[in-house]
């Protein structure tokens, strides 16, 4: 029930069966012969291959669509952790992409707003609370997706339910009450048309040790139904402020046309427009970084099972100088389809993905080096190569960030054999 099937089976009315089906059942035939199968299976599934309890053995004709601990990244919680432990180590180490700010923030590092974990950093948000009193910060529980149980508060008074004693204003204990994360809210987002968006992307990863991770080219802008304004009468409206379709499709004003979508390239097309290309090269390129660090930050705790590949789904909110935030990273971004043009994108995608995961549509063999010819990768593009990283020198991630020319070895820069200015590899 788990082995992966050659990708040129996969027809369009298996793949409609895929995208339709998908968040209904664990796993979803997708194609078949007499002798093996493909499946695509969700995060539950997964959790029970992997249990010591079950018993399990993958053979080396056996591939699977996530990583056996994938949360470390993709629950709210242990993404900031691991982050925030990333950092550190960096600091430790010396390493100048820790460099800090006169005011201690980091320099190249600073692209998660502050966050706590609800109850264990109580204490510690309050104090970072009265410090401004009068930001808006956004509670999310650590382990629901689609814009579930999400609230914004602006007082104190307004978590104290949360509260056993608001005296010593001690929480509950955690087996008891649902693990949350507090952020600081981004309440400067930059608007289109007077709309909050933010950004969905998707990047596929092979391997992470080495690191070996793709991005791709065809992702798309969440819009909000409801212009948006910072008021704090309108912190109750989640039309304003969450950007997931599993909410905005409930509004009076949702289009089910369009979506309330844009592709990434009508976005760049925009920015090039009102803030220049320069402007906007940077801003991608400073969304690349975000994206390989945060990959980096949890590849050390990350099980690296030569039989797993996992596709994730990246929100970035952009506020209005033009600067990237990591949100949060999706296991299982919606394969749904609200629009034709969503629907084509997600056949596209899951093309892509299984033509990287299963080169040329052969039987699938885990120990292959996980490095597919340029023809397979369809709409996606090498994000980041660590084995090629390392061959360019130590310091490379400093001069690239730094915005400093330095040759890439691999697709653009073999192509062209100039170097190639980028901010994040």
């Amino acid at each position: 029930r788990i082995m992966a099937g050659k990708v040129k089976w996969v027809t369009d009315i298996e793949k409609s069966v895929l995208i339709n089906n998908f968040e209904k059942r664990g796993w979803i035939q997708v194609a078949e012969n007499e002798d093996w199968n493909f499946y695509w299976m969700s995060v539950q599934t997964i959790r029970n291959v992997f249990s010591v309890e079950t018993g399990y053995r993958l053979s080396d004709d056996q591939i699977i669509n996530h990583f056996p601990n994938h949360y470390e990244l993709t629950r709210k919680d242990l993404m900031v952790k691991n982050i925030k432990r990333y950092r550190k180590e960096l600091e430790k180490e010396g390493s100048p992409l820790a460099e800090k700010d006169e005011n201690g923030k980091y320099i190249y590092l600073d692209f998660v707003p502050v966050t706590f974990m609800l109850p264990a950093d109580y204490n510690l948000f309050v104090e970072e609370f009265r410090k401004n009193p009068s930001s808006t910060w956004i509670m999310k529980p650590c382990g629901k997706a689609q814009g579930k149980g999400i609230f914004l508060i602006n007082k104190l008074s307004q978590i104290k339910k949360w509260s056993r004693d608001s005296k010593t204003s001690s929480f509950v204990s955690q087996s008891s009450k649902e693990a949350y994360v507090i952020s600081l809210y981004i309440n400067n987002p930059l608007l289109i048309g007077g709309k909050k968006f933010d950004l969905r992307l998707y990047v596929l990863v092979s391997t992470y040790r080495p690191l070996r991770c793709y991005m791709y080219k065809l992702g798309f802008c969440r819009f909000c139904t409801v212009k948006y304004t910072p008021s704090t009468s309108e912190l109750d409206n989640m039309f304003v402020h969450l950007t997931n379709v599993a909410i905005q499709k409930h509004g009076d004003d949702y289009n089910h046309i369009h979506g309330g979508k844009w592709t990434v390239s009508n976005l760049r097309l925009y920015l090039e427009s009102t803030r220049g290309k320069e402007v906007t090269n940077k801003l991608f390129d400073e969304i690349h970084w975000i994206i390989v660090q945060s990959l980096k930050a949890v590849a050390p705790v990350m099980n690296n099972d030569k039989h797993c590949f996992e596709c994730y789904g990246y929100d970035i909110i952009i506020d209005d100088k033009l600067k990237p935030w990591l949100i949060e990273v999706n296991a299982s971004p919606s394969l749904t389809s609200s629009t034709a043009n969503d629907r084509i994108l997600k056949y596209n995608l899951i093309n892509d993905t299984l033509n990287i995961a299963v080169p040329n549509g052969e039987i699938p063999d885990c120990k292959w080096n996980k490095s597919p010819p340029k023809e397979v990768l369809g709409n996606y593009e090498v994000l980041y190569d660590e084995e090629m990283a390392q061959s360019d020198g130590p310091d490379r991630d400093l001069r690239s960030r730094s915005g400093q020319s330095t040759g890439v070895k691999g697709n653009r820069a073999r192509d062209s054999g100039k170097p190639v200015l980028t901010t994040w590899k």
